[in-house]
C-alpha cells in the first residue's frame, strides 16, 4: 500500500467525465468481488480450496453442504475475477476444475498472516447493511451505535487487527519503550482499556509469560468473545475482562464488584480513543489506574498531522471508516466528543491536557497504520 499523497490537481489537469466514471465503475466492480469474496468465506469455499488441489463444482459443494448449482457459478464468477484460476475446461461445467493460488489462499485464509484482509470484505458488508439507519443519522445529527452495527462488524475489527495486536505490538513495539522490556519481565500489572475480542491483552499474556493483565470494554458480546479467546490461548489465569467503561475505573473496583483499582506499571488504550463519546473522561481513568513512573500508552491511527487533500490511501481508509462508523458510533451516545477516526495528534494533545496529562510524547515506533503516544502526567 503507498501511501504518497496523489498530486492537487487544477485546471489544467481535472479529471475528465470518463475517467471519473473509470475509477467508479473499477470501485463498483471492487466492491462486488468483496460482497462474493464475503460469501465465499462465510460458506467455507476458500478453506476448502486452500490445500491449492484443483476442485469442480461438485466436489466443493459435497465439501461445504452446499447447493452444486450455486457453488458452480461462485467458481465461474471468482474465476473470471481472477480470484481462482481454471486448471481443466473441458466445455463441460460439470467437469471443469478450479484451484485456489497459494498466494490468494493467504490472503483469504491465514488469519495470522500480514496480507490476510478476508475481513474487509466482512467490514463492508456490514456497513452496507445499515445505509438506511446511516442515512436518517445524517440527516437528524443522531448515531448509530457499535451495538447496531453488529456481529460481523466485531468481527472484523478484531480480525483486522488480530495479528498486530498479537505478535508486532508485544513482541516488537512495547520493547522499543524505554525501561518497557525490563518492567514486563519483572511481572508488571497491565490495564487494557477498549480491549475488544482481547488480542492486545492476550498477545503481551503470551509474549510475557510473568504479566497480569485487568481489560476493559463496555461491549459486552466483545468481552465475553475475548474471555473465550483467552480460555483458548491458555492464558485466562493471567487475564481477566472486564465489562466496564474506563472512565469509571481507578477508584473501588468495577464489573461488579472485582476490586480492580490503580497500580498499574503499564495502562494502554489500542485503537479506541477516537471512538470514545468521553475520550477525555477515559483517559482520566487512565490516569487513575495508573502506578507513579507507569507507561500510560495510546495507540491511534496514524493519520495525517493535518488535513491534506487529496489525502494517502491510509488517509482515505480512514475518513470511510469515519464516515460510515466511527464518528456515526460516537454520535450516538449523548454529550459525544465526536471525534472520528481522524484523530490528529493535535486533538489528542487536547484530550490528554484535560485529563491531566500535560505531556504527550509520540514515540519512535514505526507501524503503517499506527501512531503511539506516551502520556505523561503532571
Amino acid at each position: 500500500m503507498t501511501t504518497t499523497p496523489a498530486p492537487a490537481t487544477s485546471e489544467s489537469t481535472e479529471p475528465t467525465a470518463d475517467a471519473f466514471a473509470e475509477r467508479i465503475l473499477a470501485a463498483g466492480l471492487a466492491a462486488l468481488d468483496l460482497q462474493t469474496i464475503r460469501l465465499g468465506d462465510r460458506l467455507g469455499f476458500y478453506r476448502a480450496m486452500a490445500s491449492g488441489a484443483p476442485v469442480t463444482s461438485a466436489q466443493l459443494a459435497e465439501r461445504t453442504g452446499t447447493a452444486e448449482r450455486y457453488a458452480r457459478e461462485w467458481l465461474e464468477q471468482q474465476a473470471v475475477t481472477a480470484v481462482l484460476h481454471v486448471v481443466d475446461d473441458t466445455g463441460d461445467p460439470a467437469t471443469r476444475t478450479f484451484r485456489l493460488p497459494a498466494g490468494h489462499a493467504e490472503v483469504l485464509t491465514d488469519v495470522l498472516s500480514p496480507a490476510h484482509l478476508t475481513w474487509m470484505a466482512t467490514m463492508v458488508g456490514a456497513f452496507a447493511r445499515q445505509a438506511d439507519a446511516l442515512e436518517r443519522a445524517y440527516r437528524t445529527g443522531g448515531g448509530v451505535s457499535w451495538d447496531q452495527q453488529g456481529d460481523d462488524a466485531r468481527h472484523a475489527q478484531a480480525a483486522a487487527n488480530r495479528r498486530m495486536l498479537l505478535e508486532d505490538l508485544p513482541r516488537t513495539h512495547l520493547p522499543l519503550i524505554p525501561g518497557m522490556a525490563e518492567t514486563l519481565r519483572a511481572g508488571a500489572r497491565v490495564a487494557d482499556v477498549g480491549c475488544g475480542f482481547g488480542w492486545s491483552s492476550i498477545g503481551i499474556a503470551l509474549a510475557h509469560p510473568e504479566v497480569s493483565v485487568d481489560a476493559f470494554d463496555v461491549d459486552a458480546p466483545s468481552v465475553e468473545a475475548a474471555r473465550r479467546n483467552a480460555a483458548e490461548a491458555g492464558v485466562a489465569d493471567r487475564v481477566r475482562f472486564h465489562v466496564a467503561d474506563a472512565a469509571d475505573t481507578g477508584g473501588s473496583g468495577v464489573d461488579g464488584g472485582s476490586g480492580v483499582g490503580g497500580g498499574y506499571d503499564l495502562v494502554l488504550a489500542v485503537e479506541c480513543v477516537h471512538d470514545l463519546p468521553d475520550p477525555v473522561g477515559v483517559l482520566a481513568g487512565m490516569r487513575r489506574l495508573a502506578a507513579p513512573g507507569a507507561t500510560v500508552l495510546v495507540v491511534d491511527e496514524r493519520v495525517a498531522e493535518t488535513f491534506t487533500a487529496p489525502g494517502d490511501e491510509v488517509e482515505r481508509l480512514m475518513y470511510a471508516y469515519s464516515v460510515l462508523c466511527c464518528l456515526p458510533d460516537g454520535m450516538a451516545h449523548p454529550h459525544s466528543a465526536a471525534t472520528g477516526t481522524v484523530m490528529r495528534p493535535a486533538t489528542l494533545r487536547r484530550y490528554a491536557a484535560e485529563a491531566g496529562f500535560p505531556r504527550v510524547d509520540v514515540l519512535d515506533v514505526e507501524d503503517d497504520f499506527f501512531r503511539f503516544y506516551r502520556l505523561v502526567p503532571g
